[in-house]
């Protein structure tokens, strides 16, 4: 018995530090088929209760002083605010997912949410898969609405689910320790 390569992938998967990530990044057409893949996540009802914002070099440095004077107004103490700032200043692209879910009566929100965070797992399994490295990060430039609506031009009622980093990296990631499955896990055989 042979073991799958897609199996084999997602054992041994990791994520690539967001800040540690550089140039090249994937063209539009490489990124539009990596959107593509972290599209097909589970979807009650088909809603696509999700959208994508790219953000390239230029939207990124924008961003970054965006991030530096809401820091600023806001009183955000400095290692906080140089943590969202750098996601930014350093990034050489970014996918914003944005959750964006609707008003259902047989789909709940919840499910919506979640069909947003498969999306984010996705889109990084997507990009390493393809050999680039990303990373998928929050933190308070995403989960600040008072920042993260007008920054990214969010409707009412979305949010952001992810920063999902993209770009090259070289070098090697060490692993990190993994759950103990054993506590985590409850088999029910009746």
């Amino acid at each position: 018995m042979t073991r799958n390569a897609v199996l084999d992938f997602l054992l041994t998967r990791r994520s690539r530090p967001a800040k540690l990530l550089s140039g090249p990044v994937p063209d539009r057409a490489g990124l539009e088929e990596l959107l593509t893949a972290a599209a097909r996540v589970p979807d009650h009802g088909k809603l696509a209760p999700w959208r994508f914002i790219v953000l390239e070099r230029a939207a990124l440095a924008r961003l970054a002083g965006e991030a530096a004077a809401f820091a600023e107004k806001t009183g955000l103490a400095p290692e906080k605010a140089e943590k969202g700032i750098g996601q930014f200043d350093r990034s050489p692209l970014c996918v914003a997912v944005v959750a964006s879910p609707v008003a259902h009566d047989k789909i709940p929100q919840i499910e919506q949410v979640l069909s947003a965070g498969g999306v984010c797992l996705s889109l990084v399994n997507a990009a390493l898969a393809s050999g680039w490295g990303g990373s998928w990060l929050t933190g308070w430039v995403a989960l600040d609405q008072a920042f993260a609506a007008p920054a990214f031009g969010l409707a009412e009622g979305e949010f952001i689910a992810g920063l999902i980093h993209i770009g090259s990296y070289a070098g090697e990631v060490p692993d990190r320790p993994r759950p103990d499955l054993a506590a985590l896990t409850t088999w029910v055989s009746a």
